[in-house]
């Protein structure tokens, strides 16, 4: 009886000194969080253009090593994410977001997946790279590349055009800041041809 009360004693004095290592333990830093795309318009309304043709978009794919929320970059043959950052959401989901919102001022009225509508159009998008590339080093300036297809049918599936947009916007240093902004002006500049090619094939 005594030998076992000594030995639960023993096994407490154990458990207590472990918990004070772990403890101890350094934590690991907060990711900062990143978003791209415009920014979240005011909450106001506008109704669509009677004239507006509807477009449906349907359901696209996403690079899968950059769909989430981690930041990928490319140096060679080598893919790694940016440590300790992170965009404020899954970059699949900021980027359906960039979409919507690129076509809020065109003739085109988007009927996201989901929504009730007529439509004579369907846009799919598939986002092919997301990336950030190191072709100047791991030291240098990365090169944003956002590459996307896209592809255009009638409502009765018949093929109207699809095409292969491509934009690429250099990083000012090698800072996450400024990667960042890279990412928004590639993804801007291949959004305003998407809008643009669209347009020309439905209106």
């Amino acid at each position: 009886m005594t030998r076992a009360l000594l030995r639960l004693a023993a096994l407490g004095a154990c458990a207590l000194t472990l918990s004070g290592c772990i403890s101890l333990l350094p934590k690991s830093k907060p990711a900062q969080l990143y978003r791209f795309g415009p920014e979240p318009a005011a909450s106001q309304a506008t109704a669509p253009s009677p004239n507006a043709v509807a477009v449906f978009r349907a359901n696209g794919t996403f690079q899968g090593e950059s769909a989430d929320d981690r930041m990928l970059t490319v140096t060679g043959g080598k893919a790694a994410y940016i440590a300790q950052s992170r965009w404020v959401a899954p970059a699949s989901v900021l980027f359906d977001e960039a979409v919507s919102q690129a076509f809020d001022a065109s003739p085109i009225r988007l009927i996201a997946r989901g929504q009730q509508g007529r439509f004579a159009y369907a846009l799919r998008l598939d986002v092919r790279n997301f990336e950030a590339r190191y072709d100047a080093g791991p030291d240098g300036a990365p090169t944003v590349v956002v590459r996307v297809h896209a592809a255009l049918n009638k409502a009765d599936q018949s093929i109207v055009g699809e095409q292969v947009f491509e934009a690429t916007a250099q990083a000012a240093d090698n800072r996450v800041g400024a990667i960042v902004a890279a990412y928004n002006k590639a993804l801007s500049d291949v959004l305003a041809k998407i809008v643009g090619w669209t347009e020309a094939k439905a209106v």
